[in-house]
C-alpha cells in the first residue's frame, strides 16, 4: 500500500516515521518550511523505546497529483479544512482515509467532502509533541492506533491496513466497534483536557489539592452521561482504566491542549470541549464543570488574539 501522511507533526510524524523505518512506502504531505527542515535534518523521533531518525519522502501540496491507497490524517482539528483541500488529489476510487484526530466532529467533515465509503474511524493513544528543533518527542510509552469501519465489521481492507501498520513502535488494533472506541477516547480526552486546562496543572498536581480528585470525576461523570445518552455507554474496562489514570499519584499527565496554552498557541478547545458541551445541550444534560472549562479556554483564546501592549 502507498501511504500519504498529512503533515509531519506529533501524530503523523511518529506513526509515519515508524512505518518508514519498517520499509513501508510512505510519503509526507507538508508545508514548505517543514519540508526544508526535514530535508536538512531528517525526521527525528525521541522515544522512551529508543531514539531514531529516517529520511522521509516529501511532497508539497502543488506536487500532489496521484491517488494513494491510504491517507493518514493526524493534523490539528483547526487545520482540517485546509488539509482536506490539499490532499483531495490523493483520494482515488479505493482510497482509505484514516483520521486520528481528537474528538468526533471531523468524521462528519471528511464524510461530507469525500463520501462515507472512503472514511474510516480511528484514534491514536500516543503522548507526543514537536520540540523547538522539529523533533517528534514521545513523552510516554503508549503508542496505540485503532481504526475500523464506521458502521462496524472487520472488512478485508481494514484487516489489510492492520497488517501494514503492525511494525515496531506501533501497537495496532482493528476494531469492529470503532465508534464506541472513539466515544470512550472522546470522554477520556475531554476530561483530561477540561480539568488540566481549567486548573493549569498536571493530574498529579490536581490530586494534591482540596477537592481535586472530586473535580476530576465530576467532569468525567458529565462526559460519561453525554456518551451514554448518545448511545455509547462507556464500558466497564474503560471506566476502570480511567479511574486508575486519573488517580495516579505524582502523574505528570496533562493534555496537549494545556501544552498549547503554555506555548501561547491555538487550541482545539471548540472541537473537543465545545463539541462535547453542544452535544450535552442537545440532549438536555447539565454539564457545569465542562461549561466552566470551555469558558476558561475560550477566554484564553480571546486574550491570545488581542495585540500585545
Amino acid at each position: 500500500m502507498r501511504v500519504l501522511v498529512i503533515g509531519a507533526g506529533a501524530l503523523g510524524g511518529y506513526y509515519g516515521a515508524c512505518l518508514v523505518r519498517a520499509g513501508a512506502d510512505v510519503t509526507f504531505l507538508v508545508r514548505s518550511a517543514r519540508a526544508e527542515q526535514l530535508r536538512r535534518d531528517g525526521l527525528r523521533v525521541k522515544s522512551p523505546h529508543g531514539d531514531f531518525a529516517v529520511q522521509p519522502k516529501i511532497l508539497l501540496a502543488n506536487e500532489l497529483n496521484d491517488p494513494f491507497d491510504v491517507v493518514l490524517v493526524g493534523v490539528k482539528a483547526y487545520s482540517l479544512d485546509d488539509a482536506m483541500s490539499q490532499f483531495a488529489p490523493a483520494v482515488g476510487a479505493n482510497t482509505m482515509i484514516v483520521p486520528i484526530l481528537n474528538g468526533l466532529k471531523h468524521i462528519d467533515a471528511l464524510t461530507a467532502r469525500f463520501g462515507a465509503e472512503h472514511v474510516l474511524g480511528g484514534l491514536a493513544n500516543v503522548s507526543a509533541g514537536l520540540d523547538a528543533d522539529g523533533r517528534v518527542v514521545q513523552f510516554m510509552a503508549n503508542q496505540t492506533i485503532v481504526f475500523g469501519e464506521v458502521k462496524g465489521s472487520l472488512s478485508d481492507r481494514v484487516l489489510a491496513l492492520e497488517n501494514l501498520l503492525r511494525v515496531p513502535g506501533i501497537d495496532v488494533r482493528a476494531s469492529d466497534v470503532i465508534m464506541q472506541d472513539m466515544w470512550e477516547k472522546f470522554v477520556q480526552l475531554s476530561t483530561l483536557a477540561g480539568i488540566t486546562c481549567l486548573m493549569r496543572a498536571s493530574i498529579g498536581d490536581i490530586l494534591t489539592v482540596p477537592n481535586g480528585e472530586r473535580a476530576i470525576f465530576r467532569l468525567f461523570a458529565e462526559h460519561c452521561a453525554v456518551a451514554t445518552a448518545s448511545g455509547f455507554e462507556p464500558r466497564a474496562p474503560f471506566i476502570e482504566f480511567d479511574r486508575k489514570l486519573f488517580t495516579t499519584a505524582n502523574s505528570p499527565l496533562k493534555a496537549s491542549m494545556l501544552r498549547d496554552i503554555e506555548r501561547g498557541s491555538t487550541t482545539e478547545a471548540e472541537h473537543i470541549l465545545g463539541d462535547m458541551a453542544n452535544r450535552a445541550r442537545a440532549l438536555d444534560i447539565e454539564t457545569p464543570v465542562l461549561d466552566l472549562a470551555r469558558a476558561h479556554v475560550a477566554a484564553y483564546e480571546v486574550g491570545r488574539q488581542k495585540p500585545a501592549n
